[in-house]
């Protein structure tokens, strides 16, 4: 077999193998980027990583939604529709819209907070 030929069926087996894996093994997670577009779309005013704010933690959110097939699709919806939320102490508003139009950056920012090690983590005295 020529190098030609050879070369063609390793770059198809490993896209075919990509596509089996699924696309977020295909693309690394960017964890510094999902974080400066949650900071430039003001998340970080209402949410914090690892404890409570106005809003739950990434951290908690991440722990609610783990094995969750729908979570995804859950989680990119509520930051890009500006549905109502509820917050503890009864009042209600529009949940602010991500601000990009990206599906690449909203996809890696909802990866980013699916990826955090599940529950908050007590803060020390």
């Amino acid at each position: 077999m020529n190098a030609r030929i050879r070369t063609r069926l390793i770059v198809t087996g490993c896209l075919s193998l990509a596509g089996l894996l699924g696309s977020t093994c295909a693309l690394a997670l960017d964890a510094d980027a999902a974080q400066t577009l949650a900071r430039q779309s003001g998340c970080f005013q209402c949410h914090a990583v690892d404890h409570k704010k106005y809003a739950p933690a990434y951290r908690d959110v991440a722990a609610k939604y783990k094995g969750n097939p729908e979570a995804e699709a859950k989680l990119t919806h509520h930051i890009t529709s500006g549905e109502r939320v509820k917050f503890d102490d009864g009042h209600e508003e529009d949940h602010k819209i991500v601000k990009s139009k990206d599906p690449g950056e909203i996809k890696n920012l909802v990866d980013w907070i699916l990826s955090l090690e599940g529950g908050t983590k007590p803060v020390a005295p």
